[in-house]
């Protein structure tokens, strides 16, 4: 999760000097609510400037039910706590960047970790989004380990469940494919024909070592199981405060192999979070000793 889908404002939104005008009544209590509810949904932190993203991305559901004001959808959500609309709550409020081969020097240094494993090989990807990341994991597994590799799997999780259903289709735009280099795009993708011209989808040898299922890392249970060689953990912990940040990397630690790595994102930093885990290299983390 991290700022792709953060757009401006819903087109039916329009300047009128100093304010915006809308079709549908977002109060500030209702936007302090809504805080709330994605904080103990998912443990995202909502900053105060985030108000027209969530205006734009709520307002679609909203009109989905025929309301005109925030408080009364607010009102039907929390009146049904187990309602499938939760779902698409936190999904219009979860955010998908992501792209293959995404902070490249991390997949090297996978590489060279796992290359003479004794056993098959499991990675978590804790944040696998639209499938780019969890899917260039699997093609690092392939060129790393040749035929072992059948063997491997990669377990990808994510709490948005749009995202999910993108990620197991493996079909992409060509214009994302073709940043990848050409060897990589013959060897892992099929070019589409016909009503598919112009995407691409991940051929079955990939997909086969993937595995996508839901999860909440907030959740009290998780339904996977290590012990992983490494956990990619990478851009989505900016999105929660440091409270969250360490219960989630206390949890990390005994799912993971004695030399098992813990991967986290550009702008993420755990030194200071956790004495679970230190760092190895360039946002790259070891389990600490005992």
């Amino acid at each position: 999760m991290t700022e792709q889908r953060e757009r401006a404002a819903d087109t039916s939104q329009w300047a009128s000097g100093n304010q915006i005008e809308r079709d549908l009544t977002l109060t500030d209590a209702d936007f302090t609510r809504i805080r709330e509810l994605i904080y103990q949904r998912a443990g995202i932190v909502l900053a105060e400037h985030k108000r027209e993203m969530v205006y734009s991305r709520l307002a679609k559901r909203l009109r989905h039910h025929g309301m005109t004001r925030f408080t009364d959808y607010l009102v039907r959500l929390e009146r049904q706590p187990e309602a499938k609309e939760w779902e698409a709550f936190t999904n219009a409020l979860t955010t998908n960047l992501t792209a293959f081969f995404r902070e490249g020097h991390h997949f090297p240094l996978l590489a060279e970790h796992i290359k003479n494993a004794q056993e098959p090989v499991t990675i978590w990807c804790s944040a696998a989004s639209t499938g780019e990341e969890p899917y260039s994991l699997a093609m690092t597994l392939l060129e790393t380990l040749g035929p072992k590799a059948s063997q491997a799997k990669v377990i990808a999780t994510d709490i948005d469940t749009d995202a999910l259903a993108r990620a197991r289709a493996g079909v992409y735009p060509q214009e994302q494919v073709r940043k990848l280099d050409d060897a990589r795009v013959k060897r892992f993708f099929q070019k589409g024909t016909g009503q598919h011209a112009g995407f691409a989808r991940i051929r079955p040898e990939v997909s086969a070592l993937v595995e996508f299922l839901p999860l909440n890392l907030l959740a009290p249970q998780w339904s996977i199981k290590g012990p992983f060689d490494a956990v990619f953990c990478r851009n989505i912990m900016i999105y929660f405060d440091k409270d969250t940040q360490a219960k989630i990397l206390k949890r990390f630690a005994p799912l993971m192999k004695p030399d098992g790595l813990l991967f986290a994102g550009h702008s993420e930093n755990f030194s200071y979070i956790t004495d679970a885990f230190k760092l190895r290299g360039q946002t790259i983390y070891t389990l600490a000793k005992k």
